[in-house]
């Protein structure tokens, strides 16, 4: 049930995805989580702070690195009827894993005839701007909604993240819930303004395939998702100093979309802006402009997409910091559909 935001209590996003998790492992004794330094160091992103303590070690439990075996264990215990939370610390190292993910996790119901199905969820985090190269820092969102079978899911939000929690553990279907670092409130990679919200104590779930329109807007649509939910919101606040009325639509999850809610608004702006911190070629940019073209072309008057581009991420801090789109790139591509 969804409720309203309003509240005096803020938590950061990893608190609000820790307060979901634990609510549904008291009310689900087969809800469990499991992955590399998540019990006892309770998660290098703090996913799990206060879990083990609560729920002890044998829901809560550390696994050797070998994302292989301990994915794969949890394709065979959603299959058996639990429904466990399986971390795969970094996005990036799903390629030792990608059969159990793709060829099982995503397709076993379906292979089946429905005879099984994976009430999974396979949580990651996502995202660069802290320095740690090529092989820790990528998104690969549309890698992942590139593939049937799994839903996606992205909160930029302590409130949707755990809104969206709730629903993935619910879910039957298995669901891949990617969190960006940068977000989660850590002490050691400050988040930006905005992801610390008001979080209601009582549990709420929202739909997926349901995008907010974080800030309404005439003149251009920003359609983005994750970290750079805040930097749209940070770039539209500059363009309003100069009468550019932005608005700024957080996708909230990629697998289902809200194709809907972006075509409304470019119907109303007729200038799009797509913003992610995956790749730019073959993903979510290049998608949500295709969608609209299809079903919004006599509307549209110009597009532009900021995107990463097609190279590695560099470890050193000013290469990378050139690499991932800002605040100012954000702000010269609304500029330029303007023109």
């Amino acid at each position: 049930m969804a409720q309203s935001q309003t509240t005096d209590r803020e938590l950061t996003m990893s608190r609000a995805m820790v307060e979901a998790i634990a609510h549904e492992m008291r009310e689900d004794e087969e809800v469990f989580y499991m992955g590399e330094d998540v019990a006892d160091y309770e998660g290098i992103f703090d996913s799990t702070t206060g879990l083990r303590e609560e729920f002890g070690s044998d829901r809560v439990m550390d696994v050797p690195i070998s994302e292989t075996s301990f994915i794969g264990a949890g394709v065979g215990a959603a299959q058996a009827g639990m429904r466990p939370i399986v971390e795969l610390m970094f996005a990036d190292f799903f390629g030792v894993a990608m059969d159990q993910i793709y060829n099982n996790m995503a397709k076993n119901t379906y292979m089946s005839g429905r005879s099984v199905s994976v009430p999974m969820v396979l949580t990651t985090a996502v995202g660069g701007t802290y320095n740690d190269a090529a092989q820790h820092s990528q998104t690969l969102y549309g890698t992942f909604a590139h593939l049937p079978g799994m839903k996606v899911v992205v909160p930029s939000t302590a409130y949707d993240a755990k809104g969206l929690m709730h629903t993935a553990i619910r879910d039957d279907d298995p669901v891949v819930y990617m969190f960006h670092k940068r977000l989660m409130g850590l002490g050691w990679m400050p988040a930006p303004d905005g992801p610390k919200t008001g979080v209601p104590e009582d549990e709420y779930s929202i739909p997926f395939g349901s995008a907010d329109v974080k800030r309404e807007g005439a003149d251009a649509t920003i359609v983005t998702l994750g970290l750079h939910v805040h930097r749209a919101l940070e770039a539209a606040a500059q363009l309003a100093e100069d009468d550019v009325d932005a608005e700024v639509i957080d996708l909230r999850t990629l697998t289902p979309l809200d194709t809907e809610t972006i075509l409304e608004s470019v119907r109303k702006t007729g200038r799009l802006v797509v913003v992610d911190e995956d790749y730019r070629s073959y993903g979510v940019t290049g998608e949500i402009v295709a969608r609209a073209a299809e079903d919004a072309l006599a509307d549209l008057d110009a597009v532009k997409r900021v995107a990463l581009p097609d190279v590695p991420i560099p470890y050193s801090r000013p290469l990378e910091n050139e690499v991932l789109p800002g605040v100012d790139d954000i702000t010269t591509a609304v500029q330029n559909v303007q023109e």
